[in-house]
């Protein structure tokens, strides 16, 4: 977790990025920016205040860590912040270099060095990289003579942020600890400023595995388990619904525990270890067979699971409770149907 109310701005410098593919062109500050405090405490509100989750991060590169330039940028900034003003042009040129894709914006890129950043308890230095995407009409009114007037401007809107990264100096071996913001590409493009321009990968950690355990059971549910057993919709929501009170009932994670509760049956524990495999290589990363359980890992993947029957065009059935509550049947005529008790109508 992430405590924020001592971080400090201590370096910052902006630069300009266009797009590559529409030959805009960069534009690079050879000065860093000297601010006053209020400046830098509104702009330490603005960079920081929209990393509200606590899913992490590593650098990574597909043959050597030394290869990622974002890694070695930072690094080199992190030993030495008399290079901060190259290594942000680098990195620039670098941003400039990944976008390619034609809906790419133009925009503001910003590079902060803060201080006193407490992650995990360790307080530590980090690096911020920060792009402006969107800009809004402000209204500007002030007086003149007996009267106002009033003109248009247009601007950043400092309570939405539109794409950001936090490196901080923890864990160097691994790729640094990142956290990561994209509030504006949901498309092919998205994937510049995660996969491209910094890339990364989850960090593996209680968060992660929180959120893969979920995923997985998710996925094996719905998609692998109906393949091999006869298993009606009432029986996946139910596994589903067991699966998510069950994180939310424990500190702490136990696969083992975890098989026996929730899923059952032991040839269906067999075919959830198999397809834990498939699904460890599909994502590239190990789930560890004990952690400790992440309650926001929890709340967020609980949205995802959608325990809804749907019935033809008429019924959606949202199951919270146990599956002794809902029975299931086939008329005489062929017509299917949900018996369902309860003790009190609200």
């Amino acid at each position: 977790m992430l405590y924020k109310e001592y971080i400090k701005i201590s370096n910052l410098i902006i630069h300009h990025v266009g797009n590559k593919f529409n030959q805009d062109n960069y534009r690079l500050s050879k000065n860093s920016i000297e601010l006053g405090v209020e400046l830098k405490q509104l702009l330490t509100s603005y960079f920081i205040s929209q990393f509200k989750s606590d899913e992490y991060f590593i650098m990574n590169h597909e043959i050597d860590l030394k290869m990622n330039e974002i890694y070695v940028c930072v690094g080199n900034i992190f030993r030495n912040q008399n290079s901060f003003l190259t290594e942000s042009q680098n990195m620039a040129k670098h941003l400039y270099e990944q976008s390619t894709h034609p809906k790419i914006k133009s925009g503001e890129f910003y590079v902060v060095s803060f201080k006193d950043c407490i992650l995990d308890g360790d307080t530590v230095d980090a690096v911020g990289l920060f792009k402006t995407e969107n800009k809004e009409t402000f209204l500007k009114v002030y007086p003149s003579g007996d009267s106002f007037e009033i003109e248009s401007q247009q601007g950043v809107n400092i309570n939405k942020l539109d794409k950001g990264c936090l490196i901080f100096n923890k864990e160097k071996e691994s790729g640094y600890v990142v956290a990561v913001v994209d509030n504006t590409n949901k498309g092919t493009e998205a994937k510049y400023w995660t996969e491209d321009f910094l890339h990364v990968k989850p960090r593996n950690d209680e968060y992660s595995n929180t959120k893969n355990v979920l995923s997985l059971t998710k996925n094996f549910v719905m998609q692998e388990l109906p393949q091999h057993f006869e298993v009606s919709k009432a029986d996946q929501v139910d596994i589903l619904n067991k699966s998510v009170d069950f994180f939310k009932k424990n500190e702490k994670f136990d696969i083992s525990d975890f098989a026996k509760e929730v899923i059952g049956k032991q040839e269906v524990i067999d075919s959830f270890n198999l397809y834990k495999t498939g699904y460890e290589q599909a994502i590239e990363m190990a789930i560890q067979d004990q952690f400790a359980i992440s309650e926001s890992a929890v709340k967020k993947q609980a949205r995802s699971l959608k325990r809804i029957i749907k019935l033809d065009k008429n019924f959606d059935i949202l199951i919270h409770g146990t599956r002794d509550l809902i029975e299931q049947g086939i008329e005489e005529d062929g017509r299917k149907y949900y018996k369902i008790y309860y003790r009190e109508e609200s």
